[in-house]
């Protein structure tokens, strides 16, 4: 079952002798529970396509479609609901609201779509990312590995139909960024996600299902 798909999807900035085309015509196709890497270097388009798949920020033409939904025929609000319910972010730089602590900071989610959350399903993460000692902490008295952990489960609360990770392991050292990506992708197999990861770094892409490679806001190729 197809869970993300793109269309001759691209994103202009400027126009005339300034016009730079971040996305030129990008066709992905994602299935569910797949674990696929983009990889390419600073400047490729491969952030420019994360925002437009998450649908943080709308594209020149063409269409991404998650779940069978074409996000950008949704208005603003009814994009921002869809957005919440349907699509898991994992930020290079955690985001995790600082005056909350862990446990509610996994809540979140959840509780600003007012559901009731699903409190077996949320410990069953907790204890799979090994973050059951630390739910009243705040996210200052945390590692930066922990942290990500953290963000990851966050992502998960809320089952969404995907979720999107960029540049999970910037801020981490080596070894620690290895241990927080074998988790994601334990914790994606375990809760059946599909995960979208947008990296950088050759060594962590190798842990994803499949690696397309984004060039000139191109995709150039896909492979195993």
């Amino acid at each position: 079952m197809t869970i993300l798909q793109t269309k001759e999807l691209k994103k202009v900035y400027g126009s005339g002798e300034s016009e730079v085309r971040a996305l030129d015509g990008v066709n992905l196709t994602v299935e569910k529970g797949e674990f696929v890497a983009v990889v390419g270097t600073s400047g490729s388009g491969k952030s420019t396509l994360l925002h437009m798949l998450g649908g943080l920020d709308r594209p020149t033409s063409g269409s991404v479609t998650v779940d069978g939904k074409e996000i950008f025929t949704l208005k603003d609000e009814e994009l921002t609901i869809f957005r919440r319910r349907k699509i898991g972010f994992i930020f290079q730089n955690y985001n995790l609201v600082p005056v909350l602590n862990v446990y509610e900071n996994i809540l979140l989610p959840v509780q600003l779509d007012g559901g009731a959350p699903d409190k077996a399903y949320i410990e069953d993460i907790i204890d799979t990312l090994g973050l059951t000692s630390k739910l009243n902490n705040l996210s200052n008295n945390l590692s930066g590995g922990q942290q990500q952990r953290v963000a990851i489960a966050r992502a998960l609360a809320s089952k969404p139909a995907i979720i999107l990770a960029d540049e999970p392991t910037g801020n981490l050292d080596s070894k620690t960024s290895q241990d927080v990506l074998s988790l994601l992708k334990v914790t994606g197999q375990k809760f059946s996600q599909t995960i979208v990861m947008i990296t950088h770094n050759e060594a962590i892409a190798q842990l994803a299902d499949r690696i397309i490679r984004i060039e000139d806001g191109c995709v150039r190729s896909t492979s195993k």
